[in-house]
């Protein structure tokens, strides 16, 4: 009596997400990224605790009010961090995900396995964006816990001595947290792209990060007028109008429109080169 042939088992995708997601959290530089960002508000809060107290009668600071409570910390925090520490962990997250499989000498093998090269970009991209994502989430929360236990959990309060409920606040820090996870995804683009030109990590990193400065600097020159909407840094502290009395939000989809559409060109490009390129490690 012969035995009924057992179905066929639906074949594995290659470079499963869930694998390169395991992956991501077990390198070194994601576990220092992410235990840098939960040292900064300590050391933030440390750094207030050494400081001296102003002249009595002088105006409250940004910096005076950063100890108001847990909502004006994790604002400071956020506001200190968005021009440069963000812009090197994206750039970190997405410059090395391609040029690291090179300099483990693992890269050609993944395209011969075979893994098509969309398919091994795709993923790549997927968990750069991911982990982008969960350090932008990561930061805020893990700054609310500690200026809780720090200063307490008063309501945020303004330069002009505006004050927002926590009910109201969860919302706007949420529009906040989104809006920088999408103005930086020029950074991560650009990251991205260099790192399908380049088997050095360090030049795909160092590259969206000097342009981004390179940016900063050129958006101070009054002279560009209207061009410096185009630049990538102009509206990167936009997410700040969510905290004014009336929410205005122009300049926020003002920067989100330019921002995706030097993604989409970049991540594009990325495709295009990595299709077409040789692979010789």
């Amino acid at each position: 009596m012969s035995t009924p042939a057992r179905p066929a088992r639906p074949a594995r995708r290659p470079l499963p997400l869930g694998a390169e997601v395991r992956r991501q959290l077990g390198r070194r530089r994601t576990r220092l990224i992410l235990g840098f960002l939960l040292l900064l508000p300590l050391l933030l809060v440390g750094a207030f605790a050494l400081g001296g107290d102003d002249e009595p009668g002088a105006a409250p600071s940004f910096v005076d009010l950063a100890q108001v409570g847990a909502a004006n910390l994790t604002v400071f925090t956020l506001f200190a961090s968005t021009g440069f520490l963000l812009v090197v962990v994206v750039a970190l997250f997405w410059g090395d995900a391609v040029p690291a499989e090179a300099s483990w000498a693992s890269l050609r093998y993944l395209l011969v396995a075979p893994v098509p090269r969309g398919r091994l970009l795709t993923v790549k991209l997927a968990v750069a964006a991911l982990s982008t994502a969960v350090a932008l989430v990561l930061l805020p929360a893990w700054t609310l816990l500690v200026g809780l236990v720090a200063y307490g959990g008063a309501p945020y309060q303004g330069l002009a001595g505006e004050t927002i409920a926590w009910p109201d606040l969860w919302p706007r820090l949420g529009v906040a947290v989104a809006y920088l996870f999408v103005n930086l995804l020029f950074v991560g683009a650009l990251a991205f792209f260099v790192g399908t030109l380049t088997d050095a990590p360090l030049g795909a990193v160092g590259t969206a990060v000097v342009v981004t400065i390179v940016s900063s600097i050129l958006d101070t020159i009054d002279a560009l007028g209207d061009l410096r909407d185009a630049l990538p840094t102009h509206f990167q502290f936009a997410w700040a109008d969510v905290l004014a009395a009336e929410v205005d939000g122009s300049a926020m989809a003002t920067g989100a429109t330019w921002s995706v559409g030097w993604a989409v060109l970049l991540l594009g490009a990325s495709y295009v080169v990595f299709a077409r390129k040789d692979v010789l490690t």
